[in-house]
């Protein structure tokens, strides 16, 4: 088991050691990785965001059909009295995890609305609309959406065709355990990192992390 990674690095205090996670006797001993990490990830990630972003947090866990959405739902906190109300900070997702899988046939070329609005309203030019999970591996609309950079998304630079040559490995092989987790530089919805996992078949982790709010 191995894990592979491009040369962008989180700042520490967002980094997970999937090394160490992987070498760990527990995980080594176990006959399906995937089983592992579903478990073992959703609450290492969730204790790494409520550490980094230093404020009272209302992370919420659902489903949507093969994934799983961890969401911190801060206004719910806020609409409750528990917090001061503070504009700068946005409800947004922690984690995606799940196993690739074909797509909703409902979903199938639809371009919709969704809360970011129409393309190019409100995320700017340089943006598009990205899926954390992407429609063609099972990700839904709503919530999985984010504002993304558009070379990143389209393929365009060398991150983004990495980027898109891991979609492809999931579409390629369904049932993959793949995962997105977003990390926030602030406290709004957009991520200033997107890490991206993939459980191969020989039971190697291939993890990269992409730049969301690149400086041209």
């Amino acid at each position: 088991m191995s894990t592979f990674r491009n040369d962008l690095q989180l700042p520490p205090a967002f980094a997970l050691d999937y090394e160490a996670l992987l070498s760990n006797p527990s995980a080594e001993s176990v006959t399906d990785l995937s089983l592992f990490l579903r478990k073992d990830l959703p609450s290492k990630w969730c204790e790494l965001y409520t550490f980094a972003v230093g404020r009272p947090t209302n992370i919420i866990r659902f489903q949507h059909r093969t994934f799983e959405y961890s969401y911190d739902l801060y206004s719910g906190i806020g609409a409750m009295g528990e917090v001061p109300y503070d504009q700068t900070v946005e409800d947004r997702v922690v984690a995606v995890f799940g196993t690739s899988a074909d797509p909703e046939e409902s979903q199938t070329g639809r371009h919709g609305r969704s809360w970011l609005g129409e393309q190019n309203d409100l995320i700017g030019a340089n943006r598009d609309k990205g899926h954390f999970i992407a429609r063609c591996i099972g990700g839904g609309f709503n919530l999985n959406v984010f504002s993304q950079d558009r070379h990143l998304n389209r393929g365009w630079s060398s991150q983004g065709k990495t980027y898109r040559e891991m979609e492809r490995h999931c579409q390629d092989h369904p049932g993959t355990f793949c995962f997105s987790r977003p990390i926030y530089a602030d406290g709004s919805s957009v991520p200033r990192w997107i890490e991206f996992g993939i459980l191969k078949k020989d039971e190697s982790l291939w993890v990269e992390v992409f730049d969301n709010l690149p400086q041209f």
